[in-house]
Formats: C-alpha cells, sequence, structure tokens
C-alpha cells in the first residue's frame, strides 16, 4: 500500500487504512468483544503490516490495557520499519470493568505514564481524548494537559475523538488538534452533515472509526450469528445489532453485496470505501482479530468508487434509513 495521507497539521504520513484494536481488548469490560486469542490477534497485526499498513489505532480502556499490551507484543517480533502507534486516553475503569470520563490532569497524566509503559515506547505518536465530558472546565484542563504532554515530548501530536462542533472549537482556543475520531459509516453517516465539512475548512485530519459498522456491513454477519454472540460482547444488546434496525442494517448488506457484484468486490469493501471518498477523512480505522479479516484492507484502499457507484450506494442507505 503505497497511498500515504497527512494527518491534519503532522508530520505523519498515514495509509487510508489503519489496523484497528478495539475487539483484540476482548472480554472483561464494558464494551469488550467476547474472548480473543492473543497469538491471533498477535498474527492479524502482522498480516496488516505485511500489507503496508502503517499505522495501529487502540485505546488505554480496550481491554482495560490489555490491546494496548497485545500491539506491544505484536511490534516487539516485528523485525521491519515499525508503524505509528495512535492510543487513547478518558475513560478510567473500576474492578467491574465498567468505564466513566475523567479529564482532569492528574487522571490524564497517570494514563499517559500507563500508556507508555504498556506500549513499550518513549513518545506516543497520536495521544487523543477518547470522550469528552460535559463540564466545559474539566474539558478544558484535560485538552490543556494533551498539550503540555505533547510540549513534554510524551506526545507527538494530540487529537480527539467523539467530540462535537462546540467541543472541537473549545480546545481550538487552547491548543492546536491534529485530529478527529468520529463514527462514521453508511449505518451511522451522521457525521458528515456538520461534523466532517467543520473538520475539512479547519484543517483538521480525520481518521474514522467504525467504517463497517461494528461487523454489520461485512457481509458475515447474519441473525443466527447474532443470537450466538457471546454475552460479553457488546454487539449483542446494542440496537444496531436488535429489531428493528438490524433487518433494515441486514437490507443495506445485501443492496451493496449486488453493488459489489458489478465492481468486483465485497460489502466490507465497499463500506470502508464509500468512508474514504469522503474529502474530509483522512483515513478509517479496519478492525480485525483473526488474520483473514485484514486480507482485503488495502483491496478497500484502492477501490475508486465513480460518482454513479457514490449514487447508487447513496440511494441504497437511503432506502433503509
Amino acid at each position: 500500500m503505497k497511498t500515504r495521507n497527512r494527518l491534519g497539521n503532522s508530520d505523519l504520513y498515514i495509509n487510508p487504512v489503519g489496523f484497528g484494536s478495539w475487539a483484540i481488548g476482548g472480554a472483561g469490560w464494558q464494551f469488550g468483544w467476547g474472548r480473543q486469542d492473543d497469538g491471533e490477534s498477535i498474527t492479524a497485526i502482522h498480516s496488516a503490516l505485511e500489507q503496508g499498513i502503517n499505522w495501529i489505532d487502540t485505546a488505554a480502556a480496550y481491554g482495560l490495557g490489555h490491546s494496548e499490551e497485545i500491539v506491544a507484543r505484536a511490534l516487539a517480533t516485528w523485525p521491519d520499519d515499525q508503524p505509528y502507534v495512535f492510543t487513547k486516553c478518558g475513560l478510567r475503569w473500576d474492578d467491574q470493568g465498567q468505564t466513566r470520563r475523567v479529564l482532569t490532569a492528574a487522571s490524564i497524566r497517570q494514563e499517559c505514564e500507563d500508556s507508555l509503559r504498556r506500549l513499550k515506547v518513549e513518545t506516543i505518536d497520536l495521544y487523543q481524548i477518547h470522550w469528552p465530558v460535559a463540564d466545559t472546565r474539566e474539558l478544558a484542563e484535560g485538552w490543556s494537559t494533551m498539550a503540555q504532554l505533547q510540549r513534554e515530548g510524551k506526545a507527538r501530536w494530540i487529537g480527539v475523538s467523539n467530540f462535537n462542533i462546540e467541543q472541537l472549537k473549545l480546545a481550538q482556543a487552547i491548543a492546536p488538534i491534529t485530529s478527529l475520531q468520529p463514527p462514521y459509516s453508511l449505518v451511522h453517516p451522521e457525521a458528515e452533515q456538520e461534523i466532517l465539512p467543520f473538520c475539512l475548512t479547519q484543517g483538521i485530519g480525520v481518521i474514522v472509526y467504525s467504517p463497517m459498522a461494528s461487523g454489520l456491513l461485512t457481509g458475515a454477519m447474519t441473525p443466527e450469528r447474532i443470537s450466538r454472540l457471546p454475552e460479553n460482547d457488546w454487539r449483542k444488546h446494542h440496537p444496531d445489532f436488535n429489531e428493528p434496525r438490524l433487518s433494515a442494517n441486514l437490507a443495506l448488506v445485501e443492496r451493496l453485496r449486488a453493488i459489489g457484484l458489478r465492481l468486483g468486490c465485497t460489502p466490507r469493501e465497499i463500506a470502508v470505501a464509500w468512508t474514504l471518498h469522503n474529502p474530509a477523512v483522512t483515513g478509517a480505522i479496519v478492525g480485525a482479530r483473526r488474520p483473514e479479516q485484514v486480507e482485503d484492507m488495502a483491496a478497500a484502499a484502492a477501490i475508486e468508487l465513480t460518482p454513479s457507484d457514490l449514487r447508487a450506494i447513496g440511494s441504497v442507505a437511503q432506502l433503509v434509513a
């Protein structure tokens, strides 16, 4: 994969798709994906790197630190150039694995030290606030602390995730924002109304998460498979994976499959390629739990959707909205 895009105001040039490590955090916390084999996780990361993927996105909360540890283990045995590693802070957890949002200076500093230790690095390439808080004073305190960590060299660049425009503006008044990480998919295209245009005009890079709607748009999800998901997989009880939304979402997949037959690609590839067509989007995070799930990561980035393709996909999405 040769194509690389500059991420916002940074010196990071990233592939259109990156490896997402939410699911490899496994079970044991509020938004876990069920039991996960660490060996398969490491092989999946190596498979992505073999395709030329040059960035990995993780977070402290994924598996309560476990995802960061697995990323470190994978990179310790990777002999070639090291990819960029992006991680996030701002979600703390209790003994039951329930998370809460905390953006105080002391909390962020502790989280940064913990992530540096787990990742076995001296500097985080992109450090992001995972979720905002409603208290604007705490939000400002958190972003000011992020800027200080960047000045101290513990983070090369700093960004945010799940911020709205008002929160972005508040942060911008304190320190430049390198990137925003919003959810964006054919199932949840809401970001394209205001958030993505704002980032484009402001020069804020965008790396979208869940472009395949957490597996719904892969073409492999069925009602039977969802019913077999373990109870500790957060998707089992999410509205997108249950009626009345489920039938509409799976109908969208079948229409994408029909379009894919004409283009010679899978619903999964179309779903990712569709997010990349937006000029505000720098890259898309593609999650994987097993090596075979990353085989088409590069292929998705290489798909060039024509205006007629985009119209067909857009009309299909509107039918099931």
